[in-house]
């Protein structure tokens, strides 16, 4: 029972934090823009929007268990990535906090790759992915 507590608890989790995220892009989306745009991106409307919807689909994947792992690993990459194009080394004498908020990502990343070896547990998940297809395959 505990372990079925602490793996929801840990999905909860990992939804609450991309949906923040989400809801945050969709309240101010010309202020995520205007980030995106001062990072060096191109089309930066474009990609606020994308980010926004990408992790919508993250925190239906971690509340349903759906295509769970692919979720987890997808975040994961995207975590890096926010990492380095937002927190990166290059902004680190500057601002110092940033090399913490670098770090941080990668935290984020440590416990992404544990969900997604471990999957959305056994209750209250869908099981539905292409990773659990293969699993369920190679155990018959």
């Amino acid at each position: 029972m505990s372990r079925t507590v602490a793996i929801l608890v840990a999905r909860l989790i990992f939804a609450g934090a991309f949906a923040m995220a989400a809801v945050f892009k969709f309240a101010g989306m010309e202020q995520t823009a205007a980030y995106v745009a001062a990072a060096g991106f191109p089309f930066p409307l474009l990609l606020a929007w994308l980010a926004a919807i990408f992790e919508v689909a993250l925190v239906l994947a971690f509340l349903t268990g759906a295509f769970f792992s692919e979720a987890a690993l997808l975040a994961g990459v995207y975590v890096i990535f926010l990492a380095f194009a937002f927190h990166g080394p290059s902004l680190w004498q500057g601002n110092q906090a940033e090399f913490g908020f670098f770090v941080d990502h990668f935290t984020f990343l440590a416990g992404l790759l544990f969900a997604a070896v471990h999957g959305p547990g056994e209750k209250l998940a869908l099981r539905q992915g292409l990773i659990w297809k293969n699993e369920a395959a190679s155990a018959n």
